[in-house]
């Protein structure tokens, strides 16, 4: 009994060490971060590349995958955008009106770490694109809508310092483009670029729309405008067409319309449908009802009144945008015949039937009294 017991212990002792060796010979394993980690700006608006060299001992671990982790964000962002990657450089969009940072490590996990994952320490790199001029410089209600999904409309104001006979230009870039494009189709105000229409954005929706309106002005420095847009997100419809209400029989209203002309895809969209109904000469508040992508309804009339109101609008729904704009609305006004109404109706023609029997009855009664007894009212006609 003794020694089945002292060799249990010892096979346990032994088990323990091997164990403890291996942990501690994974534990000790470490492996550096990556090396050159440099940003550079090829000229697109905002799109920075980003770019790192292996560890230098990276060729001592045969037997595990090395991978890093890239992180970056615009300053001032809470949370860093994460990706996990086996690539040594990367394209990613920033916000250069602030600084853009960047951070990567190194990942290592295999055979030679006991399939534990290893990681370095952090190396850091940050980029500031220089901003001449003072902010109040700057455009101001820097504003775009996407109409239709076929073209997008963006509008500023100059900025605060900015001089009379100043020329502003703007610059764009998505992912396809070689580089920067200018605007060729400018909206002015008083010789003034205030605006601008961009068509054959198609390429670039759901991606990243790179945006640069600079100024410049004889002996003064204007501060360019840095903005990234994602078209799906700025989408206005048109407003929906053909409207049509009817009344059924149990008066209920069946309202139906058809999509929008244009670009915006049909499966993209959602309504919004209100009806107000006016009691004698207070109107109702609009009661709303939404639908998605149905383009009828039927309506129950709560307060059956005489006259009502049926308008539609509609947006970019969930399914393919975050955001978007309502388009105008599309109404539609009706009248009700009330009860009475209708009893009015039925008997006016019923009066006007027996007015008209009785008139004829008159005429003849007339007739008869004028024409002597026993003569033709008329002579004979012929031979």
């Amino acid at each position: 009994m003794a020694l089945g017991w002292l060799w249990a212990l010892s096979t346990a002792l032994l088990w323990g060490c091997l164990l403890s060796s291996s942990s501690s010979s994974s534990s000790h394993i470490t492996v550096a971060p990556p090396q050159d980690l440099q940003i550079t700006d090829p000229g697109l608006l905002g799109v920075l590349d980003i770019e790192w060299k292996p560890p230098p001992d990276v060729h001592t671990f045969n037997e595990c995958t090395v991978k890093y982790k890239f992180e970056y964000r615009s300053a001032g962002d809470g949370d860093w955008k994460v990706i996990f990657t086996r690539k040594l450089k990367f394209r990613v969009g920033f916000d250069l009106s602030r600084t853009a940072e960047v951070r990567v490590q190194t990942l290592l996990e295999g055979t030679c770490t006991d399939d534990v994952e290893v990681q370095s320490d952090w190396i850091y790199a940050t980029f500031q694109v220089p901003l001449p001029g003072k902010l109040e410089s700057e455009v101001q209600n820097f504003h775009c809508i996407y109409h239709d999904w076929e073209y997008l409309k963006c509008t500023w104001q100059p900025g605060l310092l900015a001089p009379r006979g100043v020329h502003y230009g703007l610059y764009y870039w998505y992912e396809g483009l070689d580089h920067a494009v200018q605007c060729d189709d400018y909206i002015q105000d008083r010789g003034i670029n205030i605006g601008c229409r961009l068509q054959n954005l198609s390429q670039a929706e759901y991606q990243d729309l790179s945006i640069c309106v600079n100024g410049s002005a004889a002996a003064t420095l204007l501060r360019p405008l840095y903005v990234t847009l994602r078209l799906h997100n700025l989408a206005k419809p048109s407003p929906p067409e053909q409207l049509v209400v009817s009344v059924s029989a149990v008066e209920e209203l069946q309202v139906a319309w058809s999509p929008p002309a244009g670009g915006t895809p049909p499966h993209c969209l959602e309504y919004e449908v209100q009806l107000a109904q006016e009691e004698e000469e207070a109107e109702a508040a609009w009661a709303s009802v939404s639908t998605q992508m149905e383009t009828a309804l039927t309506i129950s009339r709560a307060n059956k009144s005489h006259i009502s109101c049926v308008r539609v609008r509609g947006r970019t729904n969930i399914f393919c945008a975050d955001q978007g704009f309502w388009s105008d609305w599309t109404q539609e006004c009706f009248s009700v015949a009330r009860k009475e109404d209708t009893q009015l109706y039925i008997l006016i023609p019923v009066i006007l039937s027996l007015s008209s029997s009785l008139l004829i009855f008159m005429l003849i009664g007339q007739c008869k009294k004028r024409s002597p007894a026993g003569k033709p009212l008329h002579a004979p006609v012929g031979c």
